[in-house]
């Protein structure tokens, strides 16, 4: 396949490296620094990046760290013009959520006439926007997991041992495309899998890290301390049932364990763990609040559903984010 990256900050430098890496493809691939350019998984990748972070990739390749290893990869190519990269099988479309609407506009020089695009956004709306954009048959819903960010031009650091995709067709039906690109994720040593309902495993994504994100932005706190004390770990909780309750009242079949299972998945994260939202806030930078705890809100207020603690969070939120924007000023 022929696999485009769009956004190359710490979800699309994660995974963009082990797909161009082709780590899992023979003996000793991806371990350690240095290791050779190509496609041995059977794939060509090609990075859109921009600024410093694209002339880091071009000059030295693409430096991922993890506490386990660290690798160099070296796409196909690395650009900011996708009219350079032309058409591709698959666009991994990693940009920021409030992004997508415009990046969607963007993407029609890699567009051929099978070419699917995947969001890996945190939220629960932007395959919809890409439906409207590009029309249904383009799309795919997805997610991921991993704690990963930027620390530096052509430099992704991770924190943890949690990586993973998830995606497949919005009518649930069994696909070739999506299977060709989970193979691809396979060879390249990525825990990739197709859900049985999308939905539902988007539903569930949300459910964990719009909670922790919020009250991560709002205490300060990283993932450890906010599950490790038992006042924002009800805290949690309650964000948690705040959104399974949403996502019901929209019809999507949350399980009866969603909320033991998230639980579960949150203690076994790295301590040290933040959500993007939470380091886009403490940066001073735009962030996904609205797609994140503002969207629990717009969405439980169209479906008839209270969400009082993601309604405090959002609200405390809204200065940074709108002075982030410019649109208001006070000091710091």
């Amino acid at each position: 396949m022929r696999i485009a990256v769009f956004g190359v900050g710490g979800v699309g430098g994660y995974f963009g490296a082990r797909l161009a890496q082709g780590a899992g493809a023979g003996a000793g691939a991806g371990a350690g620094e240095g290791a050779a350019p190509g496609a041995r998984s059977g794939h060509e990748v090609v990075l859109i990046a921009r600024g410093a972070h694209l002339a880091a990739i071009r000059e030295r390749g693409l430096l991922v760290e993890t506490p386990a290893e660290r690798l160099i990869a070296r796409p196909a190519l690395a650009t900011n013009d996708p009219a350079e990269a032309g058409a591709v099988d698959v666009v991994l479309l990693a940009v920021k959520a409030w992004q997508v609407p415009d990046t969607a506009r963007a993407l029609a020089p890699l567009l051929g006439r099978e070419t699917f695009v995947v969001p890996l956004q945190n939220g629960v709306e932007a395959a919809s926007q890409l439906v409207a954009a590009l029309g249904a048959p383009r799309v795919l819903g997805g997610l991921c997991g991993t704690i990963s960010f930027v620390a530096g031009p052509g430099h992704i650091r991770s924190v943890g041992a949690t990586h993973f995709v998830r995606f497949g067709e919005l009518d649930n039906r069994p696909s070739e495309r999506a299977e060709r690109l989970r193979e691809a994720f396979a060879r390249a040593g990525v825990d990739a899998s197709i859900p049985a309902d999308i939905h539902v495993a988007l539903w569930e994504k949300f459910a964990f890290v719009v909670p922790v994100g919020g009250l991560g932005a709002v205490t300060r706190a990283p993932i450890g301390v906010l599950r490790g004390q038992p006042e924002t770990r009800a805290l949690i909780e309650q964000g948690i049932r705040e959104i399974v309750a949403v996502g019901r009242a929209r019809g999507v079949p949350l399980r009866d364990d969603v909320l033991e299972r998230t639980l579960a998945f949150a203690d076994r994260l790295a301590p040290s763990g933040t959500a993007s939202l939470q380091r886009d806030i403490a940066d001073g930078k735009p962030s996904e609040l609205e797609a994140w705890n503002g969207a629990v809100v717009r969405l439980g207020r169209e479906a008839g559903v209270s969400t009082p603690l993601h309604a405090f969070i959002y609200h405390c939120l809204l200065p940074l984010e709108r002075r982030a924007r410019g649109e208001l000023e006070f000091p710091e």
